[in-house]
């Protein structure tokens, strides 16, 4: 029981540091407004980029990958073994995604996804964006590229290596991605989605 209290508190530690809401304080402190009640009302950068600004974007999709980054990165560097890295980075994109700031709400947990997978997949974790810059570039949809990305992460790394923890982990986050984007989908599918543009004002298709 002694043995297992520092592991528990570190992912629990973990879960904290991914569920740090970036884009509703960002949202209140920079325009006095509750994210969640403005545009798409997901607290995550494409949201945030929209209703509060570039900047504040900008800044959500960079802090949010930190997040997972870090807390991925210290579990590799402080704990042995495969065991406690992938459980701090799954805790990190759930507390992203189910944050108990927001009251179990939150984000769609690609950005945080993205910084656990630097950490853990680095080859496959720069396929990916790659894919998501590209499919993001010819369309102008974020939830496109994000979905795109999302199943580009486990299909390079089952290639590169072959199925393992980590490529598990890669294909279990893909699939979360792929539920959270579900309502995303099916604009897509509608013709409804709107896009995002970095000179020109956001319209539907």
């Amino acid at each position: 029981m002694t043995a297992l209290a520092p592991a528990g508190l570190w992912l629990v530690a973990c879960y904290l540091v991914g569920s740090l809401p970036t884009g509703y304080l960002l949202g209140r402190f920079l325009k006095g407004i509750d994210i969640r009640q403005v545009g798409s009302r997901n607290p995550g950068a494409t949201n945030v980029f929209r209703s509060v600004g570039k900047t504040a974007g900008i800044a959500t999709l960079l802090i949010d990958i930190f997040k997972g980054w870090v807390v991925t990165w210290l579990s590799l560097r402080f704990f042995p073994g495969e065991f406690l890295p992938l459980l701090g980075g799954l805790a990190a994109v759930a507390g992203h995604s189910w944050s108990p700031f927001l009251s179990f709400r939150g984000g769609k947990g690609v950005a945080t996804s993205a910084g656990v997978f630097f950490a853990l997949l680095p080859t496959p974790t720069l396929a990916a964006l790659t894919v998501f810059a590209v499919v993001f570039g010819l369309s102008h949809y974020v939830s496109a590229g994000s979905l795109a990305g999302a199943v580009a992460l486990p299909s390079v790394a089952l290639w590169l290596a072959g199925w393992g923890p980590r490529s598990g982990l890669a294909l279990l986050v893909a699939a979360l991605i792929v539920v959270k984007h579900i309502p995303n989908i099916r604009r897509l599918l509608k013709g409804e989605e709107l896009a995002v543009r970095f000179t020109h004002e956001e319209k539907k298709p």
